[in-house]
């Protein structure tokens, strides 16, 4: 997918201005409440007309002042999924679902009903009306009636920012599911730097109006590492635990990972603040942790006065964030020696 915007937005005393020329099938657009993302979403779809410029997707033109071009939504082919599930609530499950692709061409319907509700497992809910849905359950029809439409690109905008943790993280496979399932690109909009990590692979970032630039979810999160209430988050997909004594040890790589969590399942999404990290230059004698990794520096960088040191692991990667005064104690360069420090209840479980 390749999408290409030079056009203008006024409202009120905010000016929206983008430009920007991207290429990919899963591409996040962040920034903070009120820097523009859902208006720049409207624009794209049609749901609202810049002043002027222009927008063009996959070579054919969408919208252009110059040329007289203005594309009515339903033309675009580009489906939404909003924050809120705004499902219609006088029909059931299955008529919402059916909604979009019922008004979807006949030669443009290669998705089938049944195929998405099976990857959605919406089959319990059909026959329900909108009201006796969870939020999850509500985000999930929601994604289903957007797919249905058969989109050439589905537009998310912060579509899980109205869920507690728990949801948001059952929602997320269900998101990429669907698109790699159905070759569907699409721009994920949030302003959650974790969701960028778990969604999206490039990340057009948008300030006041304005595009700042376009950058990878690594490179964002460690831009934004020292001003993050976590720090940098460490991903682990980890498997397979077994217990050992009281907790549970899970392999990563040639590692071993010692975690108290205690509802473990096969499969399992982990998070790991790199706040949470204690670094040593000599084995310690004696530590309540219960895992020290043997380590190798293989880059450092700094963020806004914070350093962050990437380590490997036999081959694994972690990023450990200190204060320079510790980087300068340490003496930590690259090809360095460390020992890495993890308490047994620094991970937190996201799926």
């Amino acid at each position: 997918m390749n999408l290409r915007i030079d056009a203008e937005k006024k409202q009120g005393s905010f000016l929206l201005q983008v430009k920007v020329d991207v290429s990919g099938e899963r591409i996040g657009i962040f920034g903070q409440s009120g820097s523009g993302k859902s208006t720049l979403v409207h624009l794209i779809s049609g749901l609202l007309q810049p002043d002027r410029g222009e927008i063009y997707l996959n070579d054919e033109c969408l919208f252009s002042t110059a040329k007289g071009v203005n594309l009515s939504p339903e033309r675009r082919r580009i489906a939404i999924v909003f924050q809120q599930a705004m499902l219609f609530p006088h029909l059931s499950v299955k008529a919402n679902l059916l909604y979009g692709y019922r008004r979807c061409h006949t030669e443009n319907r290669r998705i089938k009903p049944e195929t998405l509700i099976a990857i959605l497992k919406l089959q319990p809910l059909l026959q329900r009306g909108v009201h006796n849905l969870s939020g999850g359950e509500k985000q999930r029809v929601a994604l289903g009636r957007a797919v249905l439409a058969n989109p050439r690109l589905l537009l998310m905008d912060e579509p899980l920012s109205a869920l507690d943790d728990t949801l948001r993280f059952q929602i997320i496979p269900y998101l990429k599911s669907v698109s790699e399932e159905f070759g569907i690109p699409y721009l994920f909009i949030s302003h959650s730097i974790l969701e960028m990590q778990l969604m999206v692979d490039r990340i057009l970032v948008i300030k006041n109006g304005r595009m700042a630039e376009t950058t990878t979810p690594d490179q964002l999160a460690r831009n934004s590492m020292a001003q993050s209430q976590k720090g940098y988050l460490n991903l682990l997909h980890l498997a397979d635990p077994v217990q050992n004594n009281g907790l549970y040890a899970y392999p990563w790589g040639c590692n071993t990972l010692l975690i108290s969590d205690g509802e473990p399942t096969r499969q399992s999404l982990f998070e790991l603040s790199s706040r949470e990290i204690i670094l040593f230059k000599k084995h310690p004698e004696a530590i309540s942790a219960r895992n020290l990794l043997d380590c190798t520096v293989t880059e450092i960088f700094e963020s806004d006065g914070r350093i962050g040191i990437v380590l490997s692991a036999n081959g694994e990667q972690l990023i450990a964030e200190i204060v320079r005064s510790a980087a300068e104690e340490l003496n930590i360069t690259i090809h360095s020696t460390l020992f890495a420090a993890i308490k047994a209840s620094s991970f937190r479980r996201l799926a």
